[in-house]
């Protein structure tokens, strides 16, 4: 019996030992204020990113992807813990001066993968706190290179008010290694990023990886190298969007030299749609209603691309609705590791990213909150009814594009009743159906109502929910 015994603990070895083999590197390259339509493949007029639309050959395009709020910080929180930023007390775009930021309770997509092993790095962009109990590498991350917080948090800022930012510190791991990145600093700014995440691959080719590379282009102000200065014929915000582009094939090229490509899960999205009051410095959210800043499809829906050889389906497209709060849970799911013990809000949609035929959306319905904790959209989790609750937006309205990087003003608009738009034959969401449909307006306001219940809603004077968290305090000077 023993050597049939000792036969059978080999072939568990085995299959186990095979099994770790199967992980996935994962990469996720997260855009600043990219919008929609600012890519080839999701229709971006006059310039080619041809290294971004080799993932949608190689991959899926989702084009109903979606940020959980259309703003920094808020946003990047959904991603990385999984959770309306709500929920974890996160709202908006932190700023040099906050004492705020993620929790240590709460847990980033660094540390799931932690638990089988991976080795970790965040480069870029990061806004979920800057003073050292919230910086990545107290959240999971091996290393970190990049800026805190948004790059025109500085004093070159256009509408500088006195007394406004500090100087913009450049960190590395957890040391300010550049008190003052000047716009020279910003010049090479890409290409730095570039460099890390490409060094960060090659060195941890041996185990599995996962690099979060969060660009803090295409986010004013703009900058570019000298290799892309003038190269678009389309302005400067053409050069960046072609750097860009070069900096992802630069990532593309890494895996396959290194022989990383059959077995990299590479996520490709933006934090939110355009910051359309820049005009010319900004992108198109193509004919999504809005950008930045709103609950409108322009504000929250954003270009998705994935590739995973072998597992996701090549040249394929997908419309089924997902957002960045269910990247979280689909990772741990695909690689085994454990969800937080505390709640989370994402759900596993790992059906609908390789397209099963009889996938559905887990989610009754998705939330956009948006301001101080402010309910403001309830779209269904099949992606088809959008209800735009009663709330008020910016919107430049007709008046004449901005130039030159110095923004245009918004004006105030308001949504006075609720508003349902079917979003399978109105993606500009132009035609209010809310008289039409007063079944669909009813359910998805049961909906607002649960998640009011679980999250609070201050337009319904209910600060807080039954299920929110608070952010991480510092009380560092």
């Amino acid at each position: 019996m023993r050597p049939i015994r000792f036969a059978l603990l080999l072939l568990c070895l085995s299959g186990f030992l095979s099994a770790e083999n199967l992980k996935p590197n994962i990469v996720v390259i997260f855009m600043d204020d990219m919008g929609y339509a600012d890519v080839g493949c999701f229709g971006a007029q006059g310039y080619q990113t041809p290294n971004i639309d080799r993932l949608a050959k190689e991959g899926c395009k989702f084009t109903n992807f979606h940020v959980a709020q259309a703003v920094c910080s808020a946003s990047r929180t959904a991603l990385l813990t999984g959770c309306y930023p709500n929920r974890v007390g996160i709202h908006g775009a932190l700023g040099p001066n906050s004492k705020m930021g993620i929790h240590d309770d709460e847990m980033t997509l660094a540390e799931v993968v932690k638990q089988k092993g991976y080795a970790t790095a965040a480069v870029g962009k990061w806004h979920l706190g800057h003073l050292p109990q919230f910086l990545p590498t107290k959240h999971g991350f091996d290393e970190y290179y990049g800026l805190p917080y948004s790059n025109d948090m500085w004093p070159y800022h256009p509408e500088m008010k006195k007394g406004g930012f500090p100087k913009l510190p450049m960190i590395e791991n957890d040391q300010v290694i550049d008190e003052d990145v000047t716009a020279e600093d910003q010049t090479h700014l890409t290409t730095d990023y570039t460099a890390k995440a490409v060094s960060f691959i090659k060195r941890s080719k041996d185990k599995p990886f996962f690099l979060y590379l969060a660009h803090s282009m295409v986010h004013v102000p703009l900058f570019v190298s000298e290799k892309f200065k003038g190269k678009s014929g389309k302005g400067l915000f053409g050069d960046v969007m072609m750097e860009v582009d070069w900096s992802v094939g630069q990532v593309l090229e890494t895996l396959d030299k290194n022989g990383l490509t059959e077995n990299t899960w590479i996520i490709f999205s933006s934090d939110n749609g355009p910051w359309l009051s820049y005009g010319d410095h900004a992108g198109s959210a193509g004919l999504l209603r809005e950008g930045k800043g709103t609950s409108w499809e322009g504000g929250t829906r954003v270009c998705g691309l994935m590739r995973w050889p072998g597992k996701i389906p090549a040249g394929t497209t997908s419309d089924s609705m997902m957002m960045t709060i269910d990247m979280l849970p689909t990772i741990a799911a695909t690689i085994g590791a454990e969800l937080p013990k505390h709640d989370i809000d994402g759900k596993n949609v790992w059906p609908l990213i390789i397209g099963g035929p009889e996938a559905q959306n887990p989610h009754d319905f998705y939330a956009t909150y948006y301001e101080q904790n402010q309910l403001q959209a309830i779209t269904s989790g099949d992606g088809q009814w959008k209800l735009q609750l009663p709330h008020s937006y910016r919107s430049l309205g007709n008046q004449a594009k901005a130039t030159g990087g110095i923004p245009a003003k918004y004006a105030k608009q308001d949504v006075t009743a609720p508003e349902l738009y079917d979003l399978y034959t109105d993606i500009s969401e132009s035609k209010n159906v809310a008289a039409d449909h007063a079944e669909i307006v009813s359910k998805l306001k049961a909906y607002a109502d649960r998640i009011r219940a679980e999250l609070g809603d201050t337009l319904m004077k209910m600060p807080k929910g039954r299920g929110t968290r608070e952010a991480g305090q510092s009380s560092q000077k």
